[in-house]
């Protein structure tokens, strides 16, 4: 394989171990994989609080956003509050019911975290969050760019 296949590959057989990290809190506490990410997010970016945030940047379809959420509201899991400047921004939050999940979610994330780096030394680590944050803008300004250019 070339390296943008291998690169792929690693990408999605990364993503399918921490989704599998994450089944055992699934099946607990019977809630899908969208509903853990809803959670998730939320726990990890409290200034993007808007179900917009979460499908626009964990690439998930808005339709799939909005039913998790709904389902969470029903859990007792997450509020809604509309904006108080503009009321057709719904910001969302978490709930204390969901402090177990959240601790749960966290605790997968370490050991998820101690698999993928295992062998790595501190200064692997670092140089690989270096990496990452640089793709990242990397990345961003790429897609800023084809909207700026109307993509």
């Amino acid at each position: 394989m070339n390296q943008w296949a291998d690169f792929v590959s690693s990408m999605r057989r990364l993503f399918k171990l921490y989704d599998h990290s994450l089944e055992s809190i699934c099946e607990e506490y019977r809630l899908s994989q969208v509903e853990i990410t809803i959670i998730s997010f939320l726990h990890n970016n409290p200034s993007k609080d808007m179900a917009s945030h979460i499908s626009e940047l964990r690439g998930l379809p808005k339709g799939n956003v909005s039913q998790g959420v709904e389902s969470l509201i029903k859990k007792g899991l997450l509020t809604r509050t509309p904006d108080r400047q503009d009321r057709r921004k719904i910001h969302l939050a978490l709930q204390p019911p969901s402090l177990p999940i959240v601790e749960k979610i966290e605790v997968t994330k370490k050991e998820f975290l101690r698999q993928m780096f295992a062998g790595f030394t501190e200064e692997e680590i670092a140089c690989w969050h270096s990496l990452n944050r640089r793709l990242a803008e990397n990345i961003t300004k790429a897609l800023a760019e084809e909207n700026i250019h109307g993509r």
